[in-house]
């Protein structure tokens, strides 16, 4: 998906890729929840799957900006160090004990994907503190998640931050609609098509198990964007790259669920 994105990104603005994004997710899930039918779309939970939405949107755009105007390094840096937040966020939200080891492993974690992304000289400005919010609001999303999980199914999770995502974000296209060319709307929809697939498993992963153990997994997506990176503009890992790919690795296991008490929510 930041593949796409960052493709997308030379031509189209940051409101264009945040707003198609959304759409293509409420495309595809719209005619599945009418097969549902209106008694699986209703909630008593609107006001929670409205605040997932609306820090969602915010760490989005947040996001998507970093990805379209700083070093890919330093974007790939803040999207993927939202992790070291969740501890702290499902602490003071959700109550949830986290012990030393989830911290020590969001914490080896970010050390190795610093190692990975070797952020310049200009990583401390105003973009850079975007970035650093927009992991932050990410993080209060993904324990958003995991707290809506214990009562709604993960399509309708999915499916209403599309919706009021599709809504918030429509605002800024009266300003800046225009006609794209199928080269961008290929990219587009490609983009939303893998965000709402990655969307719905990781829904599905926080049902599982505490948001502190889930959120390390999202390292490895830098490990993917690595491999992406060679494979299309010919960027290799060096040696420091790689010893941070396998701190990031480490901090994976770590967070791996060794206990039947990580079972699905009941």
């Amino acid at each position: 998906m930041g593949v796409l994105i960052r493709l997308a990104s030379h031509s189209v603005d940051n409101a264009s890729v945040v707003f198609f994004r959304n759409l293509t997710g409420l495309i595809i899930l719209l005619p599945v929840m009418l097969f549902k039918g209106t008694s699986f779309i209703k909630t008593d939970k609107i006001w929670m799957h409205s605040w997932r939405a609306i820090i969602g949107l915010m760490a989005m755009y947040g996001f998507f900006y970093a990805i379209a105007h700083l070093k890919l390094s330093n974007a790939m840096v803040f999207t993927y160090s939202s992790p070291i937040f969740i501890p702290l966020v499902a602490w003071l939200f959700l109550k949830e004990r986290m012990n030393a080891l989830m911290w020590l492993a969001a914490f080896i974690g970010l050390v190795g994907v610093v190692l990975v992304a070797k952020p310049n000289q200009g990583f401390f400005n105003l973009l850079s503190l975007i970035g650093i919010v927009s992991s932050l609001f990410a993080a209060m999303a993904f324990v958003t998640v995991r707290a809506l999980t214990t009562t709604e199914p993960v399509i309708r999770i999915v499916f209403y931050f599309c919706l009021i995502g599709s809504i918030l974000s429509s605002i800024p296209m009266f300003w800046h609609w225009r006609m794209y060319t199928t080269h961008e709307m290929l990219l587009l929809g490609g983009a939303g098509l893998l965000a709402t697939v990655s969307q719905l498993c990781l829904s599905k992963a926080y049902s599982y198990a505490p948001a502190g153990k889930i959120g390390p997994a999202n390292y490895l997506a830098i490990i993917f964007a690595g491999i992406f990176a060679a494979l299309i503009w010919q960027e290799y890992p060096d040696f420091i790259s790689v010893i941070g790919m396998t701190l990031i690795l480490v901090a994976l296991i770590l967070c791996m669920p060794r206990t039947k008490e990580l079972g699905p929510i009941e």
